[in-house]
């Protein structure tokens, strides 16, 4: 089964910064905010959580197609996925634009603060969906709010089924409109943080949100694994230890390239979700979103 991912492709330059975020920012003066953070490492990855999702999910042996917008600058990312040997028909290149940019400062304690210039991304609404008999499952992921919005609206009329995964997109949406995509969706994939903004902005508990449309829910929680809310009831996912920490940039898109993998092949969401927990845990031990390779033998795929 073919998986449609929406959402962002993005170059990621990735530095560390030695020492805390905490100790550097002076919680009663965030209001003349002006700091500096030594990084003496930098790394320029590909990412962008489309790039991201589908990476994870064709090195577990399924069929990503990627519905995103690159910038004039995009021809090796474009030239990486051809290598992969997945479909382009719908990664649109666009003019006079640069491939968008996540600029990510990581801290000894896996704390990240990134800038994101969205470029191409912005234009991502251009890309229109249309039926398809090869396509049965997509996710939503982080894009441009138009495109996010559009994306939906069109996959509600194709008849196929998806997951919404607000990620740091999340803010761009009042709670209506992050009711509307709950109402729409099949599923909802959301890590703890974003679950408390979902909840204040719509007004309704997990529980609530879980009972609205959905087949479930997945409340990520890092390495506390997840819960899986269904109908109203929260069953916990244990997480899986790392061999070791050493990047969590992707770690969220690769436990959903496990998910959507999970779900392609009709299982239930409790497994798909510990398949996740699993690809996740490899990935974080790893530098960069895209690093990583998958034992689908040992992972039983």
């Amino acid at each position: 089964m073919s998986v449609l991912i929406c959402g962002s492709l993005a170059f990621d330059t990735i530095t560390t910064f030695g020492g805390r975020f905490a100790e550097q920012i002076l919680p009663e003066q965030v209001h003349i905010l002006n700091v500096s953070f030594l990084v003496p490492t930098l790394k320029r990855e590909f990412g962008g959580c489309a790039g991201n999702i589908a990476y994870s999910l064709y090195q577990l042996g399924g069929t990503p197609y990627i519905m995103a917008t690159l910038g004039e600058d995009g021809a090796p990312y474009l030239q990486r996925m051809r290598e992969w040997g997945i479909p382009m028909d719908h990664v649109r290149t666009v003019p006079d634009s640069y491939t968008a940019q996540a600029i990510i400062i990581t801290d000894q304690t896996n704390n990240q603060i990134t800038a994101f210039h969205p470029g191409a991304m912005m234009q991502a609404h251009v890309q229109r969906i249309e039926p398809n008999p090869a396509i049965k499952l997509a996710i939503v992921a982080p894009d441009g709010r138009d495109a996010m919005i559009q994306h939906a609206e069109q996959l509600v009329a194709a008849g196929i089924p998806f997951v919404f995964d607000p990620g740091q997109g999340l803010p761009m949406f009042d709670g209506a409109d992050l009711l509307r995509f709950v109402e729409q969706a099949t599923w909802v994939a959301v890590n703890d943080y974003e679950a408390k903004m979902l909840t204040e902005r719509t007004g309704k508990s997990l529980a609530e949100l879980s009972k609205v449309n959905l087949k479930g829910l997945i409340e990520t929680l890092g390495a506390d694994g997840c819960r899986v809310w269904i109908n109203g009831e929260a069953t916990h996912v244990a997480g899986v230890k790392a061999d070791a920490v050493v990047d969590p940039t992707g770690c969220g898109d690769a436990f959903r390239g496990g998910l959507l993998y999970g779900l392609s092949q009709g299982w239930d969401l409790v497994r798909s979700v510990t398949l996740g927990n699993h690809i996740g845990a490899i990935k974080i031990a790893a530098a960069g979103p895209q690093n990583y390779t998958l034992d689908r033998a040992a992972l039983g795929v």
